[in-house]
């Protein structure tokens, strides 16, 4: 019996591997064991589609052949059959001799069977085995002592022993099972050459579970290129012998393509049933065959399925086999796995950039890392390819052992011409969308990479492009991901789709539907070459020089959706002649040259317009249909003087007038924008008041005020904006007192207004009503404000910190499904002490105390603090410093960033709070001492000396607030051996900035 199936398996090669040829090789005595052990063991083998070579065709005469040589240096591991005849035969001997070379050399597995005879006999060459061998010794000098180190060298390895394993059927079968084993862990070895492939073999391994009892359908999906194929292969490398039957249909995509999906299907069930004699027929649906099939436990992988009915014609239905059975479908479509109903579906990723580095290294080094001298080229080259496998490989081999200037010149024109091999496959899933889907792909690989979602929906539905269906395809079809609510692209396909939109008007790009290139867009505007062919236009005005247009270029450009000009402006124009812009959808153009639109725009088409820094004076007369806009920014449009009627524009969402200065006041009929959520008028100096239709705007939640030096008042209906969640107004020097505000508000900033004197409430400060956890409140440098006002809302606070860590605690308890993660707030203001309130204070920014168990060992903590903050040097105004926290127990600890605080010259108190997750299963039974510690950091990462805290306090919160502490110490100034800063990589960044 086997003792020890790990040393059998765990050798190691010294030297490089020959080819595999085979998985097994039998070494055996015919005339013991050929027809009757060895045949039922290498059935046996066969059937679990174990490769297995077995000696019964050549004849046995002189020296041992070079044929059966190679087989045994071919085979991962060697089966040695020891039969009361092996050792009398010097060809069976010599063959011992080279499988034991081979393991040595190569690191090759030998499981020894002991057949009807004792192992103790061929360790010590004893009784009828060891008669036959002695008769060797007269003929055989030369080599008898080398043939008897190896008979007692492979007696010592572990194995099986057919006098304690039987009946022989149950011998064979634990025999197949740990050749299987064995050939499992080799598959590890050998898989780390497919660079990449082990740790997505593991994760899908963890995604399937260890078995199924159903058949289990799974997909692995992604862009053509990225491996799916590659790791398909190696899981059926892997599992196919564990299978009655394994098939690997390969391009099922190009087998239909090329009329052979019938030669397919045939190929296919010929080899699960083991039946040559199965015929090309017309219907699987109801025939013998796929019955006969059904009563089986298979392994198939479908290579590049495009669609259900593929598989379906190759084989039926996908839920009619034998239960554990497999079936892997690749494609670059998810919509196909979901119509399969596939029980589990893996995304394959880009390489890492190890990974990416050492592929890219092996084709073109023929090595695992670069030439010293190629390092720089190399990494363009990775940076390139984005993690694609096969656009690595591809430009490995094209540019190994070429010079450097090759590479530079070849990188160069990869920026513009992609290469031909890995668009054609990248290509394939382009091809198989439709029109509407595929004009979607080429907007979004021209113009809207890294765009926010909803923007590209508002686009494409004004187009009629039915974008929630198309986005989705394009998803599916790995073309685009959509992270953070931003649409994705990988570089390669982005080049993919700008090669189709260039190549489809060569050396005419006035014939382009699409326009991007800063030289096309070049030479078609400074030519007066457009054509009713352009529908979009991008340009980086940096790229080019000044341009004149001429009046009627847009005129020529009647279907033109898209118009973007970034950067600092190049165009004249005196004005624009005939009906231009009649289809635009979007207009964005920094440094815009005339006072107004061109009245002959269709503003009714019109989702975003963008005239940021424009020359702008007033933008139209009367009161157009805005009916699809989403967006105004007019940012920085210094001589806009005041806005025009939006009474029509309905359905926006952004009015975006940072630094107009010229302007006085807002429109009255900014009151019919129910749907505005963004109203940005920061830097507005010469504004002094707002209308007190302001309540109108129902949808708004950010109002942005800052540095509009002249306001004076915030209307008072303000309170009645119920979704305003930011409100900021840094810097208005002449706001004399702030009206009652909403309690949906988390972040509100009143720094430096230096005139304000009055605070009509701050009732919404940490309302537990307040949908928000984290919230902020700054009043740094309103050193106006009456300090018994002041006194009065920070009493409020700390009782609605209390109230707001009860409720956050009955969320916990009463909502199964209430969403948990850590979160802090805080108000900043003029002050210089601790409130009484705070249960532990000292001087410094330290205090050291022992926390009440009944607090310690809940799972949900809370915590208030405070500290009075002073600086000791002048910094610019402008810069914040970040205020960071450590709480530290016996063993955990919790460090947290607050938020970034502003520079001030006298003193200012910060009061906040922090609610957590206390870790479990560590020692906190016992706590001696607790530690408290402030810390300020600059943008940079490094602590900042200059900041200091004066005093700090803290109060740990329980819903009843019952509880008795102990103030051991305090200390200016923390031991650095006891402590050391926190990084600011390792905090929990939790806190908000603006």
């Amino acid at each position: 019996m086997m003792a020890s199936s790990s040393a059998s398996c765990s050798s190691s090669s010294a030297n490089i591997n020959p080819q595999v040829t085979h998985d097994v090789f039998v070494s055996f005595r015919g005339e013991d064991t050929g027809d009757n052990f060895t045949s039922h063991l290498h059935a046996d083998l066969c059937r679990k589609k174990i490769e297995t070579f077995v000696d019964d065709q050549l004849k046995r005469g002189g020296e041992i052949s070079t044929s059966l040589l190679d087989a045994i240096e071919g085979s991962k591991i060697s089966i040695i059959v020891f039969s009361e005849g092996y050792a009398s035969s010097r060809w069976c001997l010599d063959e011992l001799v080279k499988i034991l070379d081979c393991k040595k050399k190569y690191g090759q597995i030998v499981i020894p069977v002991f057949y009807q005879v004792d192992p103790s006999n061929v360790r010590h060459q004893k009784g009828t085995f060891g008669t036959g061998f002695l008769k060797l010794e007269k003929n055989y000098k030369e080599k008898f002592q080398r043939w008897r180190v190896a008979l007692t060298e492979a007696a010592n390895l572990s194995g099986f022993d057919s006098n304690v394993i039987g009946p022989e059927s149950k011998l064979v079968e634990e025999i197949s099972n740990e050749v299987l084993r064995c050939l499992d862990d080799t598959f590890q070895s050998e898989n780390k050459s497919l660079v990449g492939v082990e740790s997505c073999i593991k994760k899908i391994e963890s995604l399937l579970g260890t078995r199924f009892v159903v058949t289990c359908k799974l997909g692995i999906w992604g862009i053509g290129g990225i491996g799916k194929t590659t790791i398909a292969g190696a899981l059926f490398k892997k599992y196919s012998r564990h299978f009655e039957g394994a098939y690997f249909a390969q391009n099922v995509r190009e087998a239909e393509k090329i009329g052979m999906s019938a030669h397919l299907r045939q190929e296919l069930l010929s080899t699960l049933l083991n039946d040559g004699n199965v015929k090309i027929i017309p219907n699987i649906g109801l025939n013998f065959e796929s019955k006969r099939l059904t009563r089986k436990k298979v392994l198939i992988v479908f290579d590049d399925v495009t669609d259900r009915k593929q598989i379906e014609f190759l084989i039926g239905e996908l839920d009619s086999f034998a239960s554990g059975s497999l079936i892997i479908i690749t494609t670059r479509d998810k919509q196909v796995l979901i119509n399969c109903w596939a029980d589990k579906i893996y995304e394959v990723k880009e390489l890492a950039d190890a990974d990416a580095l050492k592929l890219f290294s092996r084709c073109a080094f023929r090595q695992d890392h670069p030439v010293a001298c190629y390092m720089e080229l190399t990494y363009k080259i990775i940076k390139y390819a984005q993690g694609v496998p096969l656009a690595l490989k591809v430009l490995g081999l094209f540019l190994s052992a070429r010079r450097k200037e090759e590479w530079e010149s070849a990188i160069t024109k990869l920026e513009t011409v992609p290469h031909m091999e890995i668009q054609d496959v990248l290509k394939i899933s382009y091809d198989g969308l439709d029109y509407v889907e595929q004009a979607m792909f080429l907007d979004i690989a021209c113009y809207f990479v890294g765009a926010n979602k909803d923007f590209v929906i508002n686009y494409f539905d004004a187009s009629d492009f039915f974008p929630e269906i198309g986005l989705g395809r394009l998803v599916d079809k790995s073309l685009i991901t959509i992270s953070c609510n931003k649409i994705r692209m990988h570089d390669l396909l982005q080049d993919m789709g700008r090669k189709i939109e260039r190549e489809a008007a060569i050396n005419n790009p006035g014939k382009c539907r699409r326009l991007w290139h800063h030289k096309d867009v070049n030479e078609v505007l400074s030519k007066n070459l457009g054509t009713e062919a352009i529908e979009g236009i991008l340009l980086d005005m940096s790229k080019v020089n000044e341009i004149h247009l001429n009046s009627s270029t847009f005129k020529k450009m009647p279907r033109l959706r898209f118009l973007k000009f970034h950067g600092e402006n190049k165009f004249k124009i005196s004005h624009f002649e005939g009906e231009a812009f009649t289809e635009l959808r979007y207009l964005y153009w920094d440094g815009y040259p005339s006072k107004s639109l061109p009245p002959v725009i269709r503003l009714d088409t019109l989702i975003s317009l963008q005239l940021r820094e424009s020359k702008v004076e007033q933008l139209w007369d009367g009161v157009p249909n805005l009916v699809n806009l989403k967006e105004i920014d007019l940012s920085y449009s210094r001589q806009l003087k005041k806005l025009p009627d939006l009474s029509q524009a309905r359905n926006l969402e952004n009015l975006l007038l940072k630094a107009c200065s010229s302007l006085v006041e807002t429109h009255s009929s900014i009151q019919y924008l129910s749907k505005l959520v963004t109203l940005d008028m920061r830097l507005c100096k010469n504004l002094n008041s707002l209308p007190s239709s302001l309540c109108e705007l129902i949808s708004l939640q950010r109002l942005y005020l800052s540095g509009c030096s002249n306001l004076r008042r915030i209307p008072e209906s303000i309170i009645n904006l119920s979704k305003l969640e930011l409100l900021h107004l840094k810097n208005c020097s002449k706001l004399l007192s702030l009206p009652e505000l909403p309690c949906n508000l988390f972040s509100v900033g009143v720094r430096r207004c230096t005139s304000l004197e009055a605070l009509s409430s701050f009732s919404f400060l940490f309302s537990a009503m307040s949908p928000h956890n984290d919230q902020y409140f700054n009043l740094s440098d309103c050193l106006k404000l009456d300090q018994n006002e002041l006194k009065g809302i920070a009493e409020d606070a700390l009782q609605k910190i209390q109230q707001k860590a009860t409720s956050w605690w009955m969320k916990l308890k009463e909502e199964t499904d209430y969403k948990y993660k850590p979160s802090c707030g805080g108000i900043y203001f003029p002050g210089s002490e601790i409130p009484k309130w705070f249960r532990f204070s000292s001087m410094g920014s330290s205090i050291e105390f022992k926390p009440q168990s009944d607090w310690i060992n809940n799972e949900y903590l809370a915590i208030a603090f405070c500290a009075v903050v002073a600086f000791q040097d002048h910094h610019d105004e402008d810069v914040g410093f970040q205020l960071r926290c450590r709480i530290r127990f016996k063993i955990p600890s919790h460090d947290w960033y607050v938020r970034t605080i502003d520079y001030v010259e006298s003193d200012h108190l910060f009061m906040g709070y922090y609610f957590f997750h206390g870790d479990k299963g560590d020692s906190r039974q016992d706590f001696e001492k607790a530690l408290f510690k402030i810390y300020f950091y600059n943008h940079t990462g490094r602590a900042m000396r200059c900041c200091g805290v004066k005093k700090c306090g803290i109060r740990l919160l329980t819903a009843g607030d019952d509880f008795v502490g102990i103030n051991l110490r305090s200390q200016q100034n923390f031991n650095s051996n006891e402590e050391e800063d926190p990084h600011p990589n390792r905090l929990k960044h939790v806190g908000f900035v603006y």
